[in-house]
């Protein structure tokens, strides 16, 4: 039961055991988990009585979702606002999240997942990147939480709000996503979904780079990346029991991705067709071919949720087997 907004009256009677009307009556009823979002007064929320009962309702097991502070309807300021719409979601998000951990199908499970683009430095205002949003990689962080796995999620730069229930580590370059990765190991599974630029400039200038007097473009010497995917498929011990790659292309998309699976080294391999016109490279859908040992397989076009709730109950049915 979530209680949203808890009044210091109705704090009070819960507190006190009573049962004078409809809310209050169900509250001493029920057997459910209960969660209370404090608003009042920022006066009320600091007086002695109800930092009292707000005491007694935390030892009886009631979740307490802590009220914001700021301007308040009566003109004062402090501790007291009631949460925002997102924040009261995301607690209760948050909690069944908690109980998936002990008896989801995903329960004991450790999750890794990359997401997102990353950046390359050519000098402190310039970088080579590419046109990922991160969605489809927090799509799946997410699905995996929400049966109960252990994720943690390494993110290139994106603008996307942290998935909830879900550990982020933020990075920009792929040689950052690659210590965050290594520091992430041992996990379960890997799930690389992050669009790790293949090369980065030679050298990064301590300056802007100016134009020259003669208009000429600055030569621009190119190096190799790390290749996280590789690496995480040719760990010895450590190495996760299923690892799964992406493969974004434009052009003959089966071929191109059976060879990366083959060359990779990995479980799985999720691909795609990112042409412009199919508009899935920082659009809400995709249409994916997941590729494994015993074949290829394609998924109609669907929104990356959906997406990636299909391909966390794959993973699901793979933790079964194993388990």
């Amino acid at each position: 039961m979530l209680v949203c907004p808890a009044s210091a009256n109705l704090l009070a009677r819960m507190a006190g055991g009573l049962a004078e009307d409809l809310a209050s009556t169900l509250l001493l009823a029920t057997d459910a988990p209960v969660m209370v979002a404090p608003a009042m007064n920022v006066r009320m929320w600091e007086h002695p009585a109800t930092r009292q009962n707000m005491a007694v309702l935390a030892e009886r097991g009631v979740e307490i979702l802590p009220p914001d502070t700021g301007a308040m309807a009566c003109g004062e300021f402090g501790a007291g606002r009631l949460p925002s719409p997102a924040a009261i979601r995301d607690a209760v998000l948050a909690f069944f999240l908690r109980r998936e951990r002990k008896s989801g199908p995903l329960a004991g499970l450790r999750a890794l997942v990359t997401a997102g683009p990353t950046h390359e430095p050519l000098d402190p205002v310039r970088y080579l990147a590419n046109r990922s949003s991160g969605r489809q990689g927090y799509a799946i962080a997410q699905a995996l939480a929400e049966q109960g796995a252990d994720v943690t999620l390494v993110s290139g730069p994106v603008t996307l709000a942290a998935p909830v229930g879900v550990r982020l580590v933020r990075c920009e370059t792929a040689q950052e996503m690659q210590a965050h990765v290594m520091q992430a190991m041992p996990c379960d599974v890997a799930i690389c979904t992050a669009a790790v630029a293949d090369w980065r400039p030679e050298t990064e200038a301590s300056q802007k780079i100016k134009k020259t007097g003669d208009m000429r473009p600055p030569a621009l010497t190119l190096v190799p990346n790390p290749d996280i995917l590789a690496q995480l498929c040719a760990l010895g011990t450590g190495r996760p029991g299923l690892v799964i790659g992406f493969a974004a292309e434009t052009e003959t998309v089966q071929a191109h991705a059976q060879a990366k699976r083959a060359r990779k080294g990995c479980d799985w391999l999720v691909a795609n067709d990112v042409s412009p016109q199919t508009g899935i490279m920082g659009g809400d859908e995709n249409e994916i071919m997941l590729i494994t040992a015993d074949g290829v397989e394609t998924w109609p076009r669907m929104s990356k949720h959906d997406v990636a709730k299909k391909l966390a109950g794959r993973v699901a049915g793979w933790w079964r087997d194993v388990r």
